[in-house]
């Protein structure tokens, strides 16, 4: 039974907006964006990027599942997974009866024609979709464009014979389904995290070496059968969307460099592609916190968004190289003026640091979130900020 799928909406827009309002809208943060993204009371001072938090996608994600409860109000609705990668929208997700298929409390094969199933904004693989098509589920496809736009670059790959490199996390479910586009063309991938995997890839393509060593290392990161003598003689990049840009290009460039050397620069064509597929949206973000650093005199640095969240743990890299910076999930992270909890740029764990905020004199904080972190959260930041600076609270906090 071939499935119901919507990948437009679901006509309910204007029935849900008040309830999105309410969810994710903040008057402070309409506030600061008046004031020059600024906020200013008493010795604090709070710099707010330019661009940040929810990103066109993650707000239509979101808007989807809104209008899937409405629309479906006495059917069961799976999420395949965490719809976007923050844990204050998920939870609101399942207060609203949403059941996410990763919590594992009922299986994919168990689901059928009454079932309606919301795909996440990072879509799911091949194989996920296609099983779900197979058992009649009806489909809410909240993939992102600029996923798509990946994917489509990668079946092109996969359609010359051209092996897909994808600069991402081989663990996140965007590279996971970016790879499964690949494999489902008829293709190859293999997944670099970094420049260093990049540095070793390049070694490859450059001198040749063992077949069984280069699998080693990249266990787990290539497609099924890889042969790194023949799925590098011709490669074609992607990238995972929310990627730091700046390597993203130092990537580009090292590849290109060492096929270059490989074959030469009159053959280069016939080895090598490129498209640019690192996600507008996240590029804006990471633009708009290096101007803020830039332009605006900054003691310390907060980012807001999932510690899962790979465009939050690139805003919080960039900021780690110039200022002391905390990234946090939510605004409870902050727990008084003396102390906070927060997962250091390029960490796994998150920790508590004391003595974190300036105790006396004016103190000035530049702020973002992740495309995946609505605007209540960032006015709630600011907010505590406002209470920690003000008369006794630091000396309350001792």
């Amino acid at each position: 039974m071939a499935s119901l799928i919507f990948r437009k909406g679901l006509d309910l827009k204007a029935a849900v907006a008040g309830m999105l309002a309410e969810s994710y809208h903040s008057d402070i943060i309409e506030r600061v964006k008046a004031a020059d993204f600024t906020y200013r009371v008493g010795r604090l001072t709070v710099h707010l990027a330019r661009e940040f938090g929810f990103c066109y996608g993650v707000d239509r994600a979101v808007d989807y599942a809104y209008q899937t409860r409405r629309r479906f109000p006495d059917r069961a609705v799976y999420l395949t997974g965490e719809i976007i990668h923050n844990p204050h929208v998920n939870q609101q997700l399942r207060a609203m009866g949403i059941q996410f298929l990763s919590d594992g409390r009922r299986a994919i094969e168990a689901l059928g024609a009454p079932d309606v199933v919301i795909l996440p904004a990072f879509g799911v693989t091949v194989a996920t979709l296609e099983q779900l098509d197979r058992q009649g589920c009806t489909l809410i496809d909240t993939t992102c464009g600029s996923v798509l736009n990946v994917w489509k670059n990668v079946r092109r790959y996969a359609e010359s014979a051209c092996t897909s490199v994808i600069h991402g996390k081989v663990w996140h479910e965007e590279t996971q389904a970016t790879a499964s586009q690949a494999v489902g063309y008829g293709g190859r991938y293999l997944v670099v995290f970094d420049t260093r995997e990049t540095g070793e890839v390049c070694d490859y393509i450059r001198q040749g070496g063992s077949p069984a060593a280069f699998l080693a290392k990249f266990v787990n990161a290539v497609s099924p059968g890889f042969d790194p003598d023949r799925d590098l003689q011709r490669i074609g990049l992607a990238n995972q969307t929310t990627m730091l840009m700046s390597e993203s290009l130092d990537i580009e460039r090292m590849l290109k460099a060492a096929m270059t050397d490989r074959y030469g620069e009159r053959a280069l064509a016939d080895h090598f592609e490129a498209f640019d597929t690192i996600c507008s949206a996240t590029q804006d973000r990471q633009d708009a916190v290096v101007a803020l650093l830039r332009d605006r005199p900054i003691d310390l640095m907060i980012v807001i968004g999932g510690y899962n969240s790979s465009n939050t743990a690139n805003l919080a890299r960039i900021c780690a190289g110039s200022r002391p910076t905390f990234h946090v999930a939510e605004p409870d992270c902050l727990v008084s003026a003396a102390e906070i909890r927060h997962r250091p740029a390029g960490t796994k764990g998150e920790v508590t640091t004391t003595g974190w905020l300036p105790w006396k004199g004016p103190v000035a904080v530049g702020l973002t979130s992740g495309a995946s972190t609505p605007d209540n959260l960032v006015g709630a930041t600011i907010a505590r900020l406002e209470a920690f600076c003000h008369g006794d609270e630091f000396a309350k906090s001792l």
